[in-house]
C-alpha cells in the first residue's frame, strides 16, 4: 500500500472513532500533554491572524500550554499570551477580513529587520460575507485580495510553518437574523478560492502553506452542538488545536503514538549489520540447497528402458547438515523480520489509534470462549496442572490479553485489573513449573539454564537488533527470565534439596521452607527499597537490558507488581507435590481430587473468593491504589481457578485443545503483537487493509498467528543447534554468544556516541 504523505492525512482527512475522538487517515495522533507541548514550542513565536474562529483555536491551542487560561479580553482586539518559563510567545491578531490591513501585517514579518513568528495560522472570510451581505463582489474582491497575499505566505513559508484555515461549515438554522447570508454554499465558494490561489506560484516547491481543511470535516460532524451555528463546540476546536500541534511537533518530539508528520528513522549501525547477516544467511542456504538438490538428482537412477521398471536410487536423498538447518532457519527468520520492519518502521502500512469500547472487548471475548469449548478432547493424564491444562490455561489468557490490547481496554479500569491476574497467573506458572522441575528431577546443570534462557530470549534479543528497541521494552521477557534465574539460584545454592534426597529424611522439607521463607524476605526488602533495587541493576551491562529512557524506574515498577506471585506459585508447588507423596489427593480419571464433603467445600470457598475478588476489582476507582493491593492479592483468584478446574474429576480429565494451541505459541504470540498485529510498538492498530476495520483485523491475525508459529519452530531448531547437550560443545557454543553480545555492546556504544 502507498503510505504517502502522513502530514498531508493529517490536515486534510479523518474519521470520528466515537463522539469525541479524531482518527486521521493512516496515521496516529499524539495526545499532548501541558509539559510536552512546553518542551516542543519552547523559544517560539506563534502567531494567530484571523476572525473569531481563529480566536477561538487560539485559546484551545494555547490551553495545551497551560489549561487554566480563561478566555477573556477584548474580542475584537489583540489577544498576546506568554509563557515565560519556557519563553514561548503565542499572539492572536484580530483581522476579521482579507484586505489590506492584514496584508500589510504580512508583509511586515517578510522583512528582514523582523523577528518572524515560527508559525503562523491564518484564516478569514465570514466577516466578508456578512458585513456584504453575501455579495459576489465580496467574493471577487476576496479573491484580489488573498492573491496578493498568497506570495507574501509563500515567502513566509521559507522559513516558517504557515497554515490558512479553510472556513467551517454553519449550523444555518440556529444562526441569527445578523448572520442569515452566511450560507454553506458561500463558504464552499470562499474556500475554493482559497485553495486554488494558495501555493499557485509554488506548486513545485517544498515551501508551501499548508492548507487546514481537516476543520471542515470535524465541524460537518459537530456542528450542530454549537452554540450559535457559527462557532465550534469546545471539544472540535480542542480536536483542530491537537492536529495543529502533532504537525509541528510530531518531528521534533518523536512520539510513539504519534506516527503522524514522522519521518522514517534511519537506519541503525546495528540495524545494517542485521539486514547484511539475514541476506548472506538467505544465499547460503540456497546455494547449499541448490548444490546438494544436483547431487541428488546426478545419483538417482533413471527408468529402465529395457524393462519398463524403476531402480531403487544409488543413494538416498542427503539428510540436511546442520549449516544447512541453521541457514534455513535464519532465511525463514530475515524474511520475517522484514516483514516485521515493513509493518512497524516503514512508512508501507497505515497505523490508526485504539478506541474503546464495551462491545469491541466483550464479543470477542465470548466469541473465541464458545470456540474454545467445542474443542473439548480428553486429557492423557488426570494430574493437577497438567501439560495440557497448563498449556489450554496460557492460551485462552493469551488470547484474552491480545483482545485487551487491540481493543485498547486498559482505559476501562475493571477490566485492566483482571488482566493484571492473568499476567501474574503467568508468572505463577512460571513459579509452579520451574520449581516442579528442579524439585522432581534434580536437574541443576547448565543445559537446561541455557535451554530456558534461549528459548524464553531468543525473539526477543532479534528484534531489539531489527526494531532497534531496548530488551526492557519487552518487560514481559526480562521478568520471567530474572524470575527463572532466582529459582533457580534459590534451589541450586548449598544445600540442594530436592524431592528424592527429601523422601529420606522429612527434615528436609522444612529446608526448603527456609529457603523458601529467605526468597519471601528478599522480596519484600527490594519491593520496598527502590533505591537498593536500582542500584543492582544500574551497574553496567546489567544497566544495558534494564534501563529503559535513561532509568530503571520502569523496570522497579513492572518487578514490584507481582512480586509474590512467582514465590506463591513455587509454595503451591512444594505443597501439592508433597501431598501427592503422601497420596492424600486423588488423581484419577473422573475422581474427585479430595473426599466428598472436603471437596464440596472447598469448592465453594473457591467459587465465593473468586467472585469476591471480581467484584473488588471492578469496583476499583483508582489504578494507584488497586494496584498497591494487587501483588498480594492476585493470588486469590489464581488459587480459586485452580481449585475450580481440577477438584471436579470430570473438569480435570479435559482441555481445550484450540486454547491448548495457542497456549504452546503464547509467548510468541506476546512478543510478535507489540509490531506486527499493533502498531507503533503497541500503542495503535496496524492496519493491512484500509476502509474495512473487521476484515484489515482477520487478515492482520492470521498473518500474526501464523508468523508466531512459524517463529516458536524456528526458536525449537535453533535451540537444538546452538544450545548442544554435549558440555565441551556447549562451552564453546556460550563463548562464542558472549563474543557475539560483547560486539553489540561495543556497536551500541559507538551508535550511542556518534547520536550523541
Amino acid at each position: 500500500f502507498k503510505g504517502g504523505d502522513t502530514c498531508e492525512y493529517l490536515l486534510s482527512s479523518g474519521r470520528f472513532l466515537g463522539e469525541k475522538v479524531w482518527q486521521p487517515h493512516s496515521c496516529m495522533m499524539h495526545k499532548y500533554k501541558n509539559s510536552e507541548a512546553k518542551n516542543c514550542l519552547i523559544d517560539k513565536h506563534i502567531a494567530f491572524i484571523g476572525d473569531s474562529r481563529i480566536r477561538q483555536l487560539f485559546y484551545s491551542f494555547i490551553k495545551l500550554i497551560n489549561p487554566q487560561v480563561k478566555e477573556e479580553g477584548n474580542k475584537h482586539g489583540n489577544i498576546l499570551f506568554e509563557d515565560k518559563s519556557a519563553s514561548i510567545k503565542v499572539d492572536f491578531l484580530w483581522y476579521p477580513e482579507v484586505n489590506s490591513s492584514m496584508r500589510q501585517r504580512i508583509k511586515s514579518w517578510t522583512e528582514s529587520s523582523v523577528a518572524k513568528p515560527h508559525i503562523i495560522v491564518a484564516g478569514a472570510a465570514t466577516w466578508s460575507i456578512k458585513i456584504h451581505n453575501g455579495s459576489n463582489e465580496a467574493l471577487t474582491q476576496y479573491k484580489i485580495n488573498i492573491t496578493s497575499i498568497a506570495p507574501l505566505l509563500e515567502k513566509l513559508a521559507r522559513s516558517s510553518d504557515v497554515y490558512w484555515v479553510l472556513q467551517d461549515p454553519v449550523y444555518e438554522d440556529m444562526l441569527s437574523e445578523s448572520r442569515k447570508m452566511i450560507t454553506n454554499e458561500k463558504i464552499d465558494a470562499y474556500n475554493e478560492a482559497a485553495v486554488r490561489i494558495l501555493n499557485s506560484s509554488s506548486r513545485n516547491s517544498k515551501a508551501k502553506v499548508k492548507v487546514f481543511s481537516v476543520s471542515k470535516l470535524i465541524a460537518q460532524e459537530t456542528i450542530m452542538k454549537s452554540a450559535d451555528g457559527l462557532h465550534l463546540p469546545e471539544s472540535s476546536r480542542d480536536t483542530n488545536a491537537m492536529i495543529l500541534m502533532n504537525v509541528y511537533c510530531n518531528k521534533i518530539m518523536k512520539p510513539i503514538d504519534g506516527s503522524c508528520c514522522q519521518p522514517q528513522p534511519p537506519l541503525t549501525l546495528i540495524q545494517k549489520l542485521a539486514f547484511c547477516f539475514f541476506t548472506l544467511s538467505i544465499i547460503g542456504y540456497l546455494i547449499i540447497s541448490l548444490i546438494h538438490r544436483n547431487n541428488y538428482r546426478k545419483n538417482k537412477s533413471c527408468t529402465d528402458l529395457e524393462s519398463g521398471e524403476e531402480k531403487k536410487p544409488a543413494i538416498s536423498p542427503p539428510n540436511a547438515s546442520t549449516l544447512e538447518m541453521l541457514l534455513h532457519s535464519f532465511c525463514k527468520l530475515g524474511l520475517i523480520m522484514t516483514y516485521f520492519y515493513l509493518c512497524d518502521r516503514a512508512d508501507l502500512f497505515m497505523k490508526e489509534n485504539k478506541f474503546y469500547t464495551h462491545a469491541s472487548f466483550f464479543i470477542p471475548i465470548v466469541y473465541i470462549l464458545v470456540l474454545g469449548v467445542f474443542y473439548t478432547e480428553n486429557t492423557k493424564e488426570t494430574k493437577v496442572l497438567n501439560r495440557e491444562q497448563t498449556d489450554e490455561w496460557k492460551g485462552w489468557m493469551q488470547l484474552v490479553i491480545l483482545i485487551y490490547h487491540i481493543s485498547g481496554a486498559s482505559t476501562f479500569l475493571p477490566v485492566y485489573m483482571h488482566i493484571r491476574v492473568l499476567v501474574a497467573a503467568y508468572l505463577f506458572q512460571t513459579g509452579y513449573g520451574h520449581f516442579s522441575y528442579f524439585w522432581i528431577k534434580g536437574d541443576f546443570g547448565v543445559y537446561r539454564v541455557c535451554q530456558v534462557l534461549f528459548r524464553l530470549n531468543f525473539l526477543v534479543v532479534v528484534l531489539c537488533i531489527v526494531m532497534d528497541r531496548p530488551y526492557q521494552f519487552y518487560y514481559f521477557v526480562p521478568l520471567v527470565t530474572v524470575w527463572f534465574m532466582i529459582i533457580y539460584a534459590t534451589l541450586a545454592v548449598w544445600p540442594q534439596i530436592v524431592q528424592k534426597k527429601a523422601n529420606g529424611n522429612c527434615l528436609w522439607h522444612f529446608g526448603v521452607l527456609l529457603k523458601l521463607i529467605c526468597l519471601l524476605i528478599c522480596i519484600y526488602f527490594l519491593s520496598y527499597s527502590q533505591g537498593a533495587f536500582e542500584k543492582i541493576f544500574s551497574f553496567w551491562p546489567l544497566s544495558k537490558c534494564f534501563e529503559l529512557n535513561g532509568n530503571v524506574y520502569e523496570w522497579w515498577f513492572r518487578w514490584k507488581l507481582d512480586r509474590y506471585v512467582v514465590f506463591h506459585g513455587m509454595l503451591f508447588a512444594f505443597i501439592y507435590l508433597a501431598l501427592q507423596k503422601r497420596q492424600m489427593i486423588s488423581e484419577g480419571k473422573g475422581d474427585p481430587l479430595f473426599s466428598g464433603r472436603v471437596s464440596n467445600v472447598l469448592l465453594f470457598i473457591s467459587v465465593v473468593s473468586f467472585l469476591t475478588y471480581s467484584i473488588w476489582a471492578s469496583s476499583c476507582k483508582n489504578k494507584t491504589e488497586c494496584n498497591e493491593l494487587h501483588p498480594s492479592v492476585s493470588v486469590v483468584q489464581i488459587l480459586a481457578f485452580i481449585l475450580i478446574r481440577n477438584i471436579p474429576g470430570y473438569v480435570r480429565s479435559v482441555y481445550s485443545s484450540f486454547f491448548a494451541w495457542f497456549g504452546k505459541i503464547s509467548l510468541e504470540l506476546f512478543i510478535c503483537q507489540y509490531h506486527i498485529w499493533l502498531a507503533a510498538d503497541t500503542k495503535g492498530i496496524l492496519v493491512l487493509i484500509p476502509g474495512y476495520p473487521m476484515f484489515n483485523v482477520l487478515v492482520s491475525t492470521f498473518i500474526f498467528v501464523c508468523v508466531a508459529h512459524e517463529i516458536s519452530q524456528i526458536t525449537n531448531d535453533l535451540a537444538q543447534i546452538v544450545v548442544p547437550k554435549d558440555n565441551s560443545t556447549l562451552l564453546k557454543r556460550l563463548l562464542c554468544i558472549a563474543g557475539f553480545f560483547s560486539g553489540l555492546l561495543l556497536f551500541s556504544a559507538m551508535q550511542d556516541q556518534s547520536s550523541h
